[in-house]
């Protein structure tokens, strides 16, 4: 197959940017890419699909998300994080089945694809969601998924005992650890490799040294990549300093530091810790809109540039987001760091595409594969439609993706090879289906949880 007659933004070695592109797919591999004119000659029997007016990029790549929490929404808009989980999002959460589990991963999916997400690091999913479901939702629509399975054994938040987790969440090491190995068994590598299972390990207070140090041999013994949230709050900086320690420096106490490791969000950080980063190889998912909207802070990201730290980029959960959409955050991603410096130069377009792509396949030691268009790589690549009158006129193509372009500008997503949205439409999923699953299920939950009323519009309504 042919795909003509684009602007192809290739982020390989070179940064190129071909006018008037094509790409050659042969079977699950770009097998050539170059001018239109010239692969058309030199494959002049292949079938084509032309996409003029469209920039392709290679497939978005979502270095943290939570698809259990898109079944929830909207659910617990405009509160800081401590509340924000333990009033509403455990409480959720702990009501959830596995049938919601599976019916909030193929919602989450089929909105990613659609935004041009091709690969996403699943950072934490529970036992009682059906990690059966979530790769059977993964193998089903053709999308690539590194998934983290819990690993825990302490059933709080940081370092105060009142922030209890729901105890529908509450697991040990034997539902937790050998239940991710279990899954590994069985899992990883499943579906043409595109499924991975990781550890998902609970933020530090979550989980014991023990068991950290466990999970840590392990991952090391059976190469099993390992990604955690840390650092995201001051109420995690309370709990590193209640155990003599900064948020690196325990990590590296307990083997969390490698260049197998994703920490994510990373916000609260010394300069010491940004050294330890960069000396370990230690990955960082960046999520500016759960960080904003939430409260906690904003990632130290131009200094975590600067030390050579690799920065990948993350939508998080669709409660502290609402949006499951890479394009949207690479334009927060790439604003608000200029906003904080106040140096329009801080963090440009071409960074943030870079974090999104080949950066996030780096972070899930896929980078040989996948995060570039470049001959012999999988066929992972997105083409965005830039005819619209919101999208015109436009000069360079990376700065039209990422400040001008959202997830409803994708055209047509290629995973593997296979074509899973054209013109705009999944291929590989029933859309209504899964949109009406979603709504019944969603409010199931929220009324097994007792949260009706809670989650309800604020003004009236009649």
């Amino acid at each position: 197959m042919l795909y003509t007659h684009a602007t192809v933004v290739t982020v390989d070695t070179s940064r190129r940017i071909i006018t008037d592109g094509a790409i050659r797919v042969v079977g699950d591999i770009i097998d050539d890419i170059g001018k239109t004119d010239i692969l058309k000659g030199k494959y002049a029997a292949d079938e084509e699909c032309r996409l003029s007016g469209r920039i392709i990029i290679p497939g978005l790549i979502s270095t943290h998300m939570h698809t259990a929490q898109t079944l929830l929404r909207g659910t617990a808009d405009d509160l800081e994080l401590v509340s924000w989980l333990c009033e509403r999002i455990w409480v959720l959460q702990g009501n959830f089945t596995a049938e919601d589990g599976y019916a909030a991963a193929r919602l989450s999916i089929g909105e990613m694809l659609k935004s041009g997400t091709t690969c996403f690091l699943e950072s934490m999913f529970a036992d009682r969601y059906g990690f059966d479901g979530l790769c059977r939702a993964v193998e089903e629509s053709g999308i690539r998924g590194c998934l983290g399975k819990i690993v825990m054994d302490i059933a709080k938040y940081a370092k105060d005992a009142a922030w209890v987790m729901h105890p529908g969440l509450v697991e040990n090491r034997e539902t937790s650890l050998l239940g991710t190995l279990k899954m590994w068994e069985k899992w990883n590598g499943a579906a043409d490799d595109r499924i991975r299972v990781w550890f998902g390990a609970r933020t530090p207070g979550g989980v014991s040294d023990a068991l950290y140090k466990e999970m840590t041999a392990i991952s090391k013994d059976r190469d099993i990549p390992i990604t955690m949230h840390c650092a995201e709050v001051k109420a995690d900086r309370d709990f590193f300093a209640s155990v003599s320690h900064t948020p690196m420096s325990y990590c590296k106490s307990v083997g969390l530091l490698s260049d197998s490791t994703v920490l994510v969000h990373m916000v609260h950080l010394d300069d010491s810790d940004i050294e330890l980063l960069s000396s370990s190889g230690t990955h960082v998912a960046h999520c500016p809109t759960s960080n904003a909207k939430l409260a906690s802070g904003i990632c130290r990201v131009p200094d975590l540039q600067n030390a050579g730290v690799n920065i990948g980029l993350g939508t998080d959960g669709a409660p502290c987001n609402n949006t499951c959409d890479l394009l949207q955050e690479m334009k927060l991603a790439a604003i608000i760091h200029k906003g904080i410096s106040q140096d329009p130069t801080a963090v440009p377009a071409e960074n943030v595409l870079e974090m999104a792509t080949i950066n996030g396949a780096k972070a899930l030691g896929l980078d040989k594969q996948i995060g570039s268009l470049e001959i012999g790589k999988k066929a992972d690549f997105v083409a965005i439609d830039v005819r619209g009158i919101h999208t015109q006129p436009w000069f360079n193509p990376v700065s039209a993706v990422v400040y001008t372009a959202t997830g409803r500008d994708v055209d047509v997503v290629v995973v593997n090879g296979k074509v899973v949205v054209q013109n705009g439409a999944l291929m590989t999923m029933d859309e209504e289906e899964i949109v009406q699953e979603a709504q019944r299920r969603s409010k199931e939950v929220v009324e097994r949880a007792g949260l009706g009323k809670k989650v309800q519009a604020r003004w009236p309504v009649e």
